[in-house]
């Protein structure tokens, strides 16, 4: 029973008072991503196909990247929706201008893959 408390008083010792180096222990830190300069028009991908497509679920969302042009550029990204039984994709393009950007042009492509 004394070999048992010794060996119990040892380990809260380790661990209470800091003798334990910190690099054995396992410890988890969350760290905060940057959010991506395409986040807000991703946003309104979900938002313009959801008006679009009301009664489907959005299940899935890929950025897909920037076509970079001189005055104006597109976002690209693939939505894939559950309407019912049915499951489909939806690229959806959101053109806007660079200087200021303000949309110009949205346009949808159904796609079943």
């Amino acid at each position: 029973m004394r070999k048992l408390l010794i060996g119990l008083l040892t380990v809260i010792f380790y661990f209470s008072a800091g003798a334990f180096p910190q690099k054995f222990l396992n410890t988890a830190m969350a760290q905060q991503k940057p959010i991506p300069p395409y986040a807000k028009f991703g946003t309104l991908a979900m938002e313009k196909t959801h008006e679009k497509y009301p009664n489907a679920k959005i299940i899935d969302y890929l950025h897909i990247g920037r076509l970079a042009g001189k005055q104006t550029s597109t976002e690209k990204f693939k939505l894939w929706l559950k309407d019912n039984s049915k499951e489909f994709g939806v690229f959806v393009n959101i053109e806007f201008n660079n200087e200021t950007g303000k949309v110009s042009k949205i346009t949808f492509k159904e796609t079943w893959r």
